[in-house]
């Protein structure tokens, strides 16, 4: 019933800039929220930006300064503003959101994920 995909993702050298998104469709009847989660090789993944659809956003301690999160409403659409990108910011970034779709509950989507390379 809804399929999120996310686009953006490459290589970029330390210091350089990133723009990730993420586009839902489906049977949508309201986003209720969206967010960026990464996960690194051997490593848990975890929460990058997070925003409600009233403007309401949470960073990570390691990306706030850097990072930026916005949505387009009208086009059902989450970004993800990555700038003075590091090394460490290397990992698959997924989106997420819950949604209600027409004629049901509440649920918990992912998108299948954008590979972010920091290198020199």
């Amino acid at each position: 019933q809804v399929q999120l995909v996310e686009s953006g993702g490459g290589l970029v050298q330390p210091g350089g800039s990133l723009r990730l998104s993420c586009a839902a469709s489906g049977t949508i009847l309201t986003i209720n929220a969206m967010g960026w989660y990464r996960q690194a090789p051997g490593k848990q993944r975890e929460l990058v930006a997070h925003i409600t659809m009233v403007g309401r956003t949470s960073y990570a301690d390691s990306v706030a300064g850097r990072f930026t999160i916005s949505r387009d409403i009208a086009k059902n659409t989450v970004y993800l503003q990555m700038n003075s990108l590091k090394p460490e910011d290397t990992a698959v970034y997924y989106c997420n959101a819950d949604i209600t779709v027409w004629g049901g509950k509440g649920s918990n989507y992912w998108g299948q994920g954008t590979q972010v390379t920091i290198s020199s």
